[in-house]
């Protein structure tokens, strides 16, 4: 690359990271407040909380709350949110700085394939931008990002050379402790045991045997822990249909099409070096592994986050092969551009003042409302934004959500909470919508029967019973 052409990528570079720095502290600058994000954030607090109280983030058997999720990330952001005083708050933290490793790491690994800094940034920064602009998962209260983390630690270890059976056997135990963060991270760990099984089998031995004794151990000490099978206890209800993976796929493609290009080109361009070849297989295992995980009802742009490190990857180590070339400059402005297009889908009014200045303060004002609404009333209210409820001190009492699938797919009867209601049981109930009703129509009906809308605003309904 000549020196024109150096100096317009760093340029360019200069720009991407900008635009990340900006979209990084918006998020930074709303973690304190007292806003929904996502709906996951009280969920995961309530767990985190539960888990520091009693030991254990599960719920009873028969309870209508309904906790799906590995164990590990509700421990430590509860531990975070101990000395915080708000497990919300704690969470948005953890998230955060776990995508600046996740990215870290990801530079980190072109690097280790012989990318020069400026390519090994780029794949960094278009990860990041990926996340900012293709998803809400940037700051928010969710157990994905840190996953991600611990997992991406795990790649590093697996990438480095020389190889060696302890490397294997770290990489193996940092990838089952991210399954025991998230279980959907396994994509991962796949894409490398096919990677090993091409390049070198005795380490693929090694790290495939390693993962197993690891993962039996983990599940030994869950059942051991918590009185029930891991499997049992993640596999909750949940509704599949092609449909979802249309959407899940076009909300996804329109940032993803041209890398996915990208990983084409490197396979014909770096198919004798070893970690173009991981690249590409991660890529291909992410994506497919992506589309059917987008599948299950609920599922959001995580399910495509390894495509998306996969893809940032695989784009430095292309401009790696395409070194010295203009081509370099065309592909990397060919990644870019998409992602530029996507700014139209910012929530808020990015070049308003207010935006930066002022993050969410009629968010802020109408939450604050809410939260003194549900506090004024007293226990149970029944929540289905359970961090407004965490946040004004009620006890948690329906995972809405959860419920629903499981009433939806036979998995669960509808009696208990059918009488809890008749009784009027809860002094409050509020909603995300009232059309569509988040709830099936036996439950729908219940509730207009014996509640009556109090307080609607451009957020969600509150019912109080008649």
């Amino acid at each position: 690359m000549n020196a024109a052409q150096n100096f317009g990528f760093r340029i360019a570079l200069c720009a991407q990271f900008i635009g990340c720095f900006l979209g990084v502290a918006h998020a930074v600058s709303v973690v304190t407040l007292h806003v929904p994000l996502d709906p996951n954030e009280g969920w995961n607090a309530y767990f985190a909380q539960m888990a520091i109280a009693t030991g254990s983030p599960y719920p009873p058997s028969g309870s209508f709350l309904v906790d799906n999720y590995p164990p590990l990330s509700f421990f430590l952001v509860g531990e975070v949110g101990r000395v915080l005083g708000d497990e919300i708050i704690a969470g948005r933290l953890v998230s955060l700085v776990s995508l600046g490793l996740v990215a870290f790491a990801t530079a980190r690994a072109a690097r280790r394939a012989g990318c020069s800094v400026e390519y090994a940034a780029f794949a960094g920064l278009i990860l990041i931008a990926c996340m900012l602009l293709t998803s809400d998962y940037v700051g928010i209260d969710d157990p994905q990002m840190l996953g991600h983390a611990i997992a991406i630690a795990g790649m590093l270890a697996a990438l480095q050379e020389p190889r060696t059976s302890r490397a294997m056997v770290a990489s193996a135990l940092l990838l089952t402790l991210a399954f025991f963060v998230k279980h959907n991270l396994v994509l991962l760990p796949a894409s490398l045991a096919l990677w090993l099984a091409f390049v070198d089998r005795r380490q693929a031995i090694i790290f495939m045997a390693s993962g197993a004794v690891f993962l039996l151990v983990g599940l030994g000490l869950f059942r051991e822990m918590f009185g029930v099978g891991f499997f049992e206890q993640v596999a909750s209800a949940r509704l599949y249909s092609l449909e979802n993976i249309r959407v899940g796929a076009l909300n996804w493609l329109p940032w993803a099409a041209i890398p996915i290009g990208g990983s084409i080109c490197l396979f014909f361009l770096g198919r004798k070096e070893p970690v173009a070849i991981f690249a590409v297989i991660y890529t291909a295992i992410a994506t497919g592994g992506g589309l059917v995980f987008s599948g299950g009802a609920g599922v959001d742009a995580n399910a495509f986050f390894d495509a998306d490190i996969a893809l940032a990857l695989s784009a430095a180590l292309l401009l790696g092969r395409l070194q010295g070339r203009i081509w370099a400059v065309v592909v990397a402005t060919l990644y870019v551009i998409p992602l530029a297009l996507l700014l139209r889908n910012v929530d808020g009014d990015w070049l308003d003042a207010s935006y930066w200045l002022h993050p969410m303060a009629d968010d802020a004002r109408v939450a604050e409302q809410e939260i003194r609404l549900l506090h004024s009333k007293p226990d149970p209210v029944l929540c289905e934004m359970l961090s407004l409820c965490y946040w004004a001190q009620r006890s948690p009492q329906v995972d809405v959500f959860n419920m629903d699938q499981g009433l939806r797919t036979g998995a669960r009867h509808a009696d208990d909470l059918l009488a809890a209601i008749d009784r009027k049981r809860y002094s409050l109930i509020e909603l995300e919508s009232l059309r569509p009703f988040p709830l099936p129509p036996q439950i729908e009906k219940a509730i207009f029967r014996n509640y009556s809308v109090a307080r609607t605003d451009d957020e969600r309904a509150f019912l109080t019973p008649r």
